[in-house]
């Protein structure tokens, strides 16, 4: 049996927003792996928001028992599906990157630029998982364009699996789901061929002589000092939850027949009536979950991607709602 200490693990993660399919891709590559005979864990990692908000999944590889558990702290790769992310700290995109590790980034930019503007240590790879007729209908298939290409970079999963897990994660979508999938990580897969194997897996942890954490003991305070509570109003107003969108809700006011569902509908309550009954959308808060384009019944709503400009918005959105610079 090989010893722990001499044994390899593969530690990958995907950074991107949810609706962007980073849980997704993680099951694809860790069901690749797992068809290559590997024992693998893969999860994705994010709380109760919702499409747009910045999450990530990771994947480990390995072919002697994983021993690790929870977040990889030191990735051997690196997997960007927005590039948007690289500007938000929170994100967690660099998080104990080493000059070892692979960072591969969905992006038009040139890898030597955004070599110099992350001052990355590493190796960058940076290319399009998604072809340019897709379009921006192709953003919720970033995630299997990502997982295609770190399967060839990590020189242990064929086509053949790469395929076999697809159709396994994505059977239930139907034959038209998994061919575009199928043909989106083939892509991907193809155009790393010229970068051969560049992501090599680190050192297992070892399970023996591990080094067991200290506990602290602090004294129990009252309900009054200890509880949670929030002590002002109005603190949410601080949290400009509108960098999480990839797609905004723009309105058109000759359909619009002012019925409120959208403001109804709004979970996070960044859409308001104006005096004349027409919607305003604060697009500091609005998360970009869509809801109101879903219930909008004369389809006043529109989702238009968020990086195009200028926003086609008139009279009250060019007010109030349109904080954001």
């Amino acid at each position: 049996m090989m010893n722990n200490l001499i044994s390899s693990v593969y530690r990958i993660r995907f950074h991107g927003r949810g609706g962007q399919g980073m849980k997704t891709a993680s099951r694809i590559l860790g069901s690749a792996f797992f068809l290559e005979g590997l024992q693998v864990q893969d999860a994705p990692r994010y709380g109760a928001e919702r499409r747009g908000a910045p999450i990530f999944a990771y994947v480990r590889a390995s072919r002697t028992p994983i021993n690790e558990r929870g977040i990889i702290h030191v990735p051997d790769l690196v997997i960007v599906a927005d590039e948007t992310l690289l500007a938000i700290p929170a994100a967690g995109v660099l998080h104990g990157v080493t000059d070892r590790t692979v960072l591969l980034i969905n992006s038009a930019e040139k890898a030597e630029d955004l070599q110099v503007r992350l001052n990355f240590p590493g190796k960058l790879i940076a290319f399009c998982a998604i072809p340019e007729e897709e379009g921006d209908h192709g953003l919720r298939h970033v995630g299997v364009g990502c997982a295609g290409a770190a399967a060839r970079l990590t020189g242990v999963i064929s086509r053949t699996s790469l395929e076999g897990a697809i159709r396994e994660e994505l059977a239930p979508l139907g034959d038209r789901v998994v061919g575009l999938n199928l043909h989106l990580a083939l892509r991907s897969h193809d155009l790393m061929a010229s970068y051969g194997v560049i992501v090599t897996p680190g050192l297992a942890t070892s399970a023996v002589g591990y080094l067991k954490p200290d506990w602290v003991d602090i004294p129990f305070d009252k309900a009054r000092v200890s509880a949670p509570a929030v002590f002002a109003p109005a603190t949410s107003d601080q949290v400009m939850t509108g960098l999480w969108r990839t797609e905004r809700p723009v309105l058109d006011r000759a359909l619009c027949k002012r019925c409120s569902l959208c403001a109804i509908y709004c979970p996070e309550n960044a859409i308001t009536l104006n005096r004349e009954g027409f919607p305003d959308i604060d697009y500091q808060h609005c998360k970009g979950c869509l809801l109101c384009v879903e219930q909008c019944p004369a389809h006043a709503l529109r989702a238009v991607p968020e990086h195009d400009e200028p926003r086609e918005a008139t009279g009250e959105e060019r007010g109030k709602g349109e904080k954001r610079p």
